[in-house]
Order: structure tokens, then C-alpha cells, then sequence
């Protein structure tokens, strides 16, 4: 059933609306699949939020969780105090992390990791004697989440509209073009610039895998110019391109790694920074005085720890990243015969277990409610996915799904879209 809506504030929501059509109740999940409070049940076609890798209801998370606030829920590790999950789980993810001698700093999701990568790199200039070093680059439709860092470094115009400017030292390079990231550190002075923020494949912004080549030239291009280049896996790390990192997928090695999401498969708020050693060596080093003035109540959340850990024994024990990597082709399958439907524009698959199916901007022009209409009417057909960019249904299931419910997806997307043209 729908929900009335009288005082929670939906993120993304025009709550006017939101208000008088009710809210979708979700009250219970298991594997690919949720349950609304009529026990309707739909396929998650989203991972939640692209973060659900291991599926919903895994009991082994919530024991791992309970043991845990018995022990100790949460203690925190500003100065010097930690606790045996934290440090547990900083070993582990950076044991896993493309590059040695990773330092692992902890937040609560994937805008804090943004915001604190910000920070970082503005902390580490300033410690090498280059304080102007401020200005950073990003791409057209890029999503960095929702803090002032984030926000500023958007390439979606209508996440930044309402807000700009927050950061005022940043700028925005087309998505597809290396050499645009040359010519805007020439333009701002080599000497001026701190970071590039790249996502190995854009994901709010639409599902857009990197052309190839792209992402060496990049990384080859910040190295020439020393420009920190920082790889924001919020979306990509922990699996979702059949490598712990895509990073790893893509044979490159950033300075900094931002992830969060599937660290937990959101059953807990956890974000992790990754950082390489040029940027940790200066603040790690022995005898340096430096301190990176930064951190957050819930950084190194104890009981939040003890989750990821438990998420990462299972991506381990069930093979989930093999998983992934025979379940592209199959997603591939079931995404790609969309394209001859006279609504979509594109459809891009093939990168990962994530897919998008772009409407044709014709169409969009002609009836701007025209995805929101399919989005509502794949979700009557028992499938969840929503408009990344306003322009792309996104495809981002859980690890776990199968085979039948992939094509359930391409079955439920067509019938969607049959439905929207009529």
C-alpha cells in the first residue's frame, strides 16, 4: 500500500507531490527481492541505492552486528583511541586495495568520503609548501554526493542549481575527453590545480562506461602535471566490475580511493578513504608534526566495522565477484534488445553488473514526464528501478540475483516502455 507522508522529508522528492500520491512502505527484504507492508513483491533492480551486493535478509550480518553492540556498540577513535573491528577492517580493506601500503580513513557514507578526500588533498598541499594548489577538476555528469565538496564538483546541472557556489575552486571537463583535462590545467596553471575526481564508470549521471583508453591518459596526464587524481568507487568498489576495485578492472593506481556503499551492502552506514602512500607519507612519516584536522562522530564506527567485515566474509566465501563476472553477459543480453524500442535512445551494458537504458531525448522533450510514467509502470509490473539523471533507467542489482530475474528486468523494461507509448 501507499503511505501518507506527513513528516519525513524524502531525499530527491518534491514532497508537495510526494504528499498526496503516498509513499511506496518497503518493510522486508530477502535476496533480490522486497515487500511492501500488502506483501507485493518487486525485484530489486537497483541494489537499494547500487549499494545492496550481498541481497537483502542475510541473517550472518545481523548476528555479526548484534555480537558486536553486545560487546560494544561504539566507541569513538578520535586521538588515539580504536577498537578491534576498526582496525580489523582497515587491514583488510587495505589488503584489498589496488596499490601498497594503503592508509584507510573512515566516514559514514559516500558524501563524507568526497568531502574528506577534499579536504585531504587541499591538507596535503598545503603541507608540501603549495597552498595554492586549491582548484579542482571534475567531468560532465558526474555525481560525487551531497556535501559541500561533492555538491560543487557535481556534473548534473540540477544537483548544483539551487547551491552554487559552495566550493568555488572547481571546474568541469567534458566526460569523454582526456585531453580536455589537459587544456583546463593549462587554462588554470598546473601550479593552481590539487585533484582530478574521476568515477572509473560515471553512475548517477547515467551508467557511462569510460571510453578506452580514457582512464590511463587521465591518470597519465595528473601524473605529468602533478595533480592528485582521486578515483571516486563509492558506486564501482567492493565488486560491482567483478574486481574489488575498479581501479583494478581499469589498470590504473590513484592517489586517493573514495568508496562506501557495498564496504557494507547498506546494512550499515560506512564509507572508507583510501589513500596511497604519497599523499599519507607526509602525515605518517616519523617525526612529522603534521595532523589532518578532520574526522566524524560515527568515523570508525565499531558495530559498523564489525558489519563490513561480515559483508566482506561473504562476498569472499560465496565467490560473489566470479558471480558478477558471469552475470554481465547476461545482463547484457536481457538490456540490449531495448534499444530498437522507439522510446529509448541508448542502451549501455557490458561494464560490471550495471546497465542503464536512456530514453530518447526526443521524447523526453515532447513529454518531460514521460520516464517517471515508466519508472511507475515497471514498478507495477513487480520491478524496481529509477531515472539516473533524469534521462536513464538504472540497473544496478543485487550480486546474488539470477538468471530468470535479469531477464525479468528486460521483460518488465519493455512492457514498461509498450505501456509509457500507448
Amino acid at each position: 500500500m501507499t503511505v501518507t507522508t506527513t513528516s519525513f522529508w524524502h531525499p530527491f522528492a518534491n514532497m508537495a507531490k510526494l504528499s498526496v500520491d503516498g509513499a511506496v512502505n518497503i518493510v522486508r527484504g530477502e535476496a533480490s527481492t522486497v515487500y511492501d507492508d500488502d506483501g507485493n513483491a518487486y525485484l530489486d533492480g537497483l541494489g537499494s541505492l547500487w549499494y545492496c551486493n550481498i541481497g537483502h535478509g542475510r541473517a550472518e550480518i545481523a548476528d555479526a552486528a548484534a555480537a558486536q553492540i553486545r560487546t560494544l556498540a561504539a566507541y569513538q577513535t578520535f586521538d588515539r583511541y580504536t577498537s578491534p573491528p576498526v582496525e580489523a577492517l582497515a587491514s583488510r580493506v587495505a589488503a584489498l586495495a589496488p596499490f601498497a601500503d594503503a592508509k584507510i580513513f573512515f566516514t559514514t557514507g559516500g558524501s563524507e568520503s568526497i568531502d574528506t578526500a577534499g579536504k585531504l588533498v587541499r591538507s596535503y598541499w598545503n603541507l608540501m609548501g603549495s597552498p595554492e594548489k586549491q582548484y579542482i577538476i571534475s567531468r560532465e555528469h558526474a555525481y560525487h554526493g551531497m556535501n559541500a565538496y561533492g555538491t560543487s564538483l557535481s556534473g548534473i546541472p540540477g544537483n548544483l542549481r539551487d547551491f552554487h557556489p559552495l566550493v568555488p575552486t572547481v571546474g568541469r571537463v567534458p566526460w569523454d575527453d582526456a585531453e580536455a583535462l589537459r587544456t583546463e590545467i593549462a587554462r588554470i596553471g598546473a601550479e593552481n590545480v590539487a585533484a582530478f575526481f574521476c568515477e572509473p564508470v560515471i553512475g548517477a549521471g547515467g551508467v557511462i562506461a569510460p571510453p578506452d583508453g580514457y582512464l590511463p591518459a587521465v591518470a597519465a596526464i595528473c601524473r605529468e602535471h602533478d595533480v592528485l587524481f582521486v578515483a571516486d568507487e563509492v558506486v564501482s568498489a567492493y565488486g560491482r566490475l567483478g574486481r574489488w576495485f575498479a581501479s583494478d578492472y581499469y589498470a590504473i593506481e590513484p592517489d586517493i580511493i573514495t568508496t562506501a556503499k557495498g564496504l557494507t551492502s547498506g546494512y550499515a552506514p560506512l564509507g572508507a578513504v583510501i589513500v596511497g602512500p604519497r599523499v599519507s607519507e607526509p602525515f605518517w612519516s616519523a617525526g612529522s608534526a603534521a595532523s589532518f584536522v578532520h574526522g566524524y562522530t560515527y568515523s570508525g564506527h565499531t558495530a559498523s566495522c564489525a558489519i563490513a567485515l561480515a559483508n566482506l566474509d561473504i562476498i569472499e566465501r560465496e565467490q560473489l565477484l566470479d558471480r558478477v563476472t558471469t552475470l554481465v553477459p547476461v545482463l547484457e543480453a536481457a538490456m540490449l534488445p531495448l534499444a530498437s524500442h522507439p522510446l529509448v535512445g541508448e542502451v549501455r551494458a557490458g561494464t560490471g553488473l550495471l546497465a542503464a537504458v536512456e530514453i530518447d531525448s526526443a521524447a523526453m522533450a515532447a513529454d518531460p514526464g514521460l520516464i517517471a510514467r515508466i519508472v511507475n509502470e515497471v514498478r507495477a509490473l513487480g520491478v524496481l528501478t529509477r531515472a539516473a539523471r533524469g534521462v536513464a533507467l538504472q540497473v544496478s542489482p543485487p550480486f546474488v540475483i539470477t538468471e530468470a530475474e535479469i531477464a525479468r528486468i528486460g521483460e518488465a523494461f519493455a512492457a514498461g516502455l509498450d505501456a509509457a507509448a500507448r
